[in-house]
């Protein structure tokens, strides 16, 4: 009899949620092409979807895909750029659009009240952006932020230009990262991430350049005794939604999807930050050493590499949109 229950119970509630679903007026897909549901960006996701679901009190169903369930990076982006895919938190190629290369500007912001105040909707840095996705068939909510890259190293560090100048870093074979660290007066060698490990072992390169703490800490500190916190790229996923799927929507439901967006940004925001320093104080106590550029050690680095690597960046991004971040900056 009591299995009999348990059965009856869950067909019932089984039942009731297909209704719900059934008797939504609208299906969206939210997805990320970065994470799984137990990691910070699928949680993430996961509560920017349910808030729309559950503010839309029955009118909108939302489906949840995690990394990898709807295919690779490129894939899922290609669904989602083609309308099958609804919303997304998204660290897109910008094999779409070179455009989208802007997210790895130099020095565009400093701190992490320049980079909110930049990425959310009205700042200036949204606005740039909207700019280049909606030309690709998607609206920019805001930043979904893991914070402000850094020099990790062993045997040496530098704090200036010329000290760098003996130190050899691996950076992502992405444009500008090379030219960027080479601004700064490193020797660069442009390494996948699967060969970071070996590279520093070996001593092919002396250290990381372009990554939050969290990863140097994680999967190289037995290798590594320093990290110097240049803040020379701000490392941040986006909260983007199929542009046409937003126009066909109802105003009132428009500005869920925005207000749960910046929610989650907002949110992310904080604990990005409180995360950060959580991995430099495990840096810390793990007997390296932590140094982060004050404004004084910052501003001629950010001044040098604004000036080498901006321009080299316009062809691909465009001067308007270039001249546009100058006007902020300088």
């Amino acid at each position: 009899m009591e299995m009999f229950r348990s059965f009856f119970s869950a067909v019932v509630f089984g039942t009731a949620l297909a209704a719900t679903a059934a008797s939504a007026e609208i299906e969206l897909k939210f997805a990320t092409n970065s994470g799984d549901r137990d990691s910070p960006s699928g949680i993430a996701l996961a509560n920017w979807a349910n808030a729309v679901k559950e503010g839309s009190n029955g009118e909108i169903d939302v489906k949840i895909f995690y990394q990898n369930e709807l295919g690779g990076q490129l894939e899922v982006f290609d669904l989602f750029v083609a309308g099958e895919v609804d919303a997304m938190i998204s660290w897109p190629s910008t094999s779409y659009d070179k455009r989208i290369g802007i997210l790895n500007t130099p020095y565009m912001v400093t701190s992490w009240e320049e980079a909110l105040d930049a990425y959310k909707p009205g700042g200036w840095a949204n606005g740039v952006l909207n700019t280049v996705f909606n030309d690709i068939g998607l609206k920019y909510f805001g930043a979904w932020p893991e914070g402000f890259s850094g020099v990790a190293t062993r045997g040496s560090y530098a704090t200036d230009v010329a000290a760098a100048a003996n130190i050899k870093v691996r950076t992502p074979p992405l444009f500008p990262f090379p030219q960027i660290l080479e601004s700064m007066g490193y020797q660069s060698a442009a390494i996948d991430w699967g060969e970071v490990y070996t590279s520093i072992q070996t001593g092919v390169v002396d250290g990381d350049a372009g990554n939050v703490i969290y990863w140097d800490y994680e999967y190289f500190r037995d290798v590594l005794d320093y990290y110097v916190r240049t803040k020379h790229t701000f490392v941040t996923g986006n909260l983007l939604v199929n542009l046409e799927t937003y126009e066909d929507l109802s105003d009132e439901h428009k500005q869920l999807i925005e207000d749960a967006a910046v929610a989650v940004m907002e949110a992310r925001f904080k604990a990005a930050r409180d995360e950060d320093q959580h991995y430099v104080d495990q840096w810390v106590q793990s007997g390296k050493e932590y140094l982060e550029l004050n404004d004084e050690q910052l501003a001629p680095i950010a001044q040098k590499v604004r000036a080498e690597v901006w321009p080299q960046m316009e062809p691909d991004v465009g001067k308007e949109i270039m001249d546009l971040i100058r006007a902020q900056v300088n």
